[in-house]
């Protein structure tokens, strides 16, 4: 197992319950593997997500921030890549070892590498398939919203359709569409409006909406351009691993790839890797 450099993982699902921060026992584990690996999550989030479910929680329980320079944010699929500086963006040179770090988090240290951004035009009207996709279907469930909530959201790089919203209950989510075919027909109608466009099933209620060949391959072969990495080097772990789901195309690229139901799954997975190589 230690001749891998990488451990990439997709984020809902499969380090946390969808929506929520991972829990204690994965940002344990993860801490205990940056000493080793390049830690890599990559998902449809936005980047404030991101902070709120992984980096977060890592600090919470105990993470040197010099670590963080090890953990990569490949943010929108890939799209976005942000990566840590402990001393700054203009100190790129700082190194200081893990064991003996005592240099303090600071959150405006994330540098943003590179940015695919959609244009204007193209945001509008995946808005704009996207809503009519899922009336025609009858899957737009605005009156389910809670206060302030939004089913379709602009990620910059993507456009996110979450059909009960970002603040709804875990159950309901999970209850929503747990065999993905409210989503398959809504992506279907999507996909005869705007077929210059990709459209990926993802977490419980969520598709996420971009242009042609943006999805995770391109994301991955990002990841293994900015880390000089080769794909043998990554072990990549996701729950949906399924033709259509947005996890397919890691597997497509004939990149090792761990299939998970649960955030559980990848613990055990985890404390396997661990038990190996310390």
């Amino acid at each position: 197992m230690r001749t891998k450099k990488v451990l990439a993982f997709d984020i809902d699902q499969t380090l946390n319950i969808a929506k929520t921060p991972i829990p204690d026992e994965i940002a344990k584990l993860l801490i205990e593997l940056l000493p080793y690996y390049e830690i890599c999550p990559i998902s449809g989030q936005k980047f404030e997500q991101f902070l709120i479910q992984i980096v977060n929680p890592l600090l919470e329980n105990g993470v040197h921030a010099v670590a963080l320079s090890h953990l990569h944010l490949f943010v929108a699929q890939g799209t976005q890549y942000y990566q840590y500086y402990p001393g700054g963006y203009s100190d790129k040179a700082f190194q200081v070892s893990i064991t003996s770090d005592r240099t303090p988090y600071n959150e405006k240290n994330w540098h943003l590498e590179y940015d695919y951004p959609l244009e204007k035009a193209e945001v509008e009207k995946l808005f704009r398939v996207l809503e009519e996709s899922a009336k025609e279907t009858g899957y737009w469930e605005e009156d389910k919203l809670a206060k302030g909530d939004e089913i379709i959201e602009d990620r910059h790089s993507m456009v996110a359709f979450s059909a009960l919203g970002q603040k709804a209950g875990t159950e309901e989510k999970y209850a929503w569409d747990p065999d993905t075919k409210k989503r398959q027909e809504i992506v279907k109608k999507a996909i005869e409006k705007a077929p210059e466009f990709q459209f990926e099933i993802g977490g419980t209620t969520s598709i996420n909406a971009f242009k042609q060949g943006m999805n995770k391959k391109f994301g991955m072969e990002m990841m293994l351009k900015e880390l000089g990495v080769k794909k043998e080097d990554i072990l990549y772990f996701g729950d949906m691993t399924q033709p259509g789901g947005n996890d397919y195309p890691v597997v497509e690229m004939g990149i090792d790839t761990i299939t998970v139901r649960s955030h559980e799954d990848t613990a055990y997975a985890l404390r396997g890797i661990l038990g190996v190589i310390k």
